[in-house]
């Protein structure tokens, strides 16, 4: 199943210093749940069920603090990319059963194909979601490609539309970088254009174009050192027809490889306040943790949502705060290559559902 119709050649990239995470996970786990975590679906499912009960009364075992939750109720989902091995071997069907036990609310799409499984329908697979609670909030497809009837924006754009609609969605996006025409200010001017266009499309439908980021998106214009890519992005993109799912984790990974300029000079800047500034651009959110780890180019190892360095409870509180802003975002759980996709998103739902509002 694959997420791209081109190679995105950051995610071949698979930044995990721990690789196999093997018993740190299982005893992480077990002190989150009460259990190790599961080799299959089917033995973890007493586990799954008390940490979705848990999470239900907004009781999650480990809950740090007294305070209201951080993540806003109904608005947590996993992008299921994380669980293309399980959704390719076991289907769509035994994938959002799990999910419904672990407490979450809401998926993103990377594929509508279910291997092994057999076909599916459009249909089929909105009303197999909704049975099992869950709410199709997006889905991620290519931007362009070569082959003139690939499935992209770029060359089929009423196709990717109807499927989106078909399936409910309220979002549809990619998570290509918007380097069609190079990585020049005039040629992200043009990539600009390509996305106010495919937001014209998908709002006359109901619907919102986003992109999703990766680090490189924070890098420089290679005609102009002292423009960041991303301000061009922003600039350039019309705010009511373009949005953004800024995958936190990556853009950590730009903060770390990008602030400073090609000459060395310094040019920080923080992922959460450029949400702060245009909430409203943001509705999606990709919740994915990394290990802090300078010796690596990329700054961090991507690990398990808790296992990292990224404050979740900050990032997460700060954008909810906002006045009308709690129930405005969605928050989906990623990670590019879990070492096991079910306990990953077992444990990603029940940290984030541990944690707290400071009082």
């Amino acid at each position: 199943m694959s997420r791209f119709s081109q190679p995105d050649p950051e995610l071949a990239h698979r930044l995990s210093r721990r690789g196999m995470l093997g018993v740190a996970a299982g005893a992480t786990a077990a002190a989150l749940l009460g259990a190790a975590a599961p080799a299959t679906a089917a033995t973890g499912n007493a586990t799954a069920a008390n940490g979705n009960a848990a999470a239900a009364t907004g009781a999650a075992p480990g809950a740090k603090g007294r305070g209201r939750p951080v993540l806003p109720p109904g608005r947590l989902g996993i992008q299921l990319y994380s669980l293309r091995d399980k959704v390719s071997t076991l289907g769509f069907g035994p994938v959002f059963a799990e999910l419904e036990k672990y407490g979450y609310d809401e998926v993103e799409f990377a594929g509508y194909t279910q291997g092994s499984a057999g076909p599916i329908t459009l249909a089929q697979l909105r009303r197999l979601a909704r049975s099992h609670g869950l709410n199709p909030i997006g889905s991620h497809v290519g931007y362009y490609s070569s082959d003139p009837n690939a499935y992209t924006f770029a060359q089929n754009l009423t196709k990717v539309l109807d499927d989106a609609q078909a399936l409910g969605l309220k979002h549809i996006g990619t998570a290509a970088g918007p380097f069609r025409y190079g990585s020049t200010v005039d040629a992200w001017k043009r990539a600009a254009e390509d996305f106010n266009t495919y937001g014209a499309a998908a709002r006359a439908r109901g619907m919102k174009f986003y992109q999703h980021n990766h680090s490189e998106e924070f890098s420089f214009a290679t005609d102009n050192p002292k423009v960041r890519l991303y301000d061009v992005l922003l600039e350039e993109t019309d705010p009511d027809l373009v949005f953004l799912e800024m995958d936190i984790y990556w853009a950590y990974v730009g903060q770390f490889r990008f602030s400073k300029r090609p000459d060395g000079t310094p040019a920080p800047f923080e992922p959460l306040d450029y949400v702060l500034r245009q909430p409203d651009r943001y509705p999606l959110f990709h919740v994915k943790d990394g290990e802090s780890d300078p010796s690596n180019p990329y700054g961090y190892c991507m690990v398990d949502v808790g296992d990292g360095d990224i404050d979740y409870q900050r990032f997460i509180s700060a954008v909810t705060r906002l006045r009308g802003h709690r129930l405005a975002h969605h928050w989906q759980a990623e990670h590019d290559n879990p070492a096991e996709s079910f306990a990953f998103a077992r444990r990603s739902s029940a940290h984030l559902h541990s944690l707290r509002e400071k009082c």
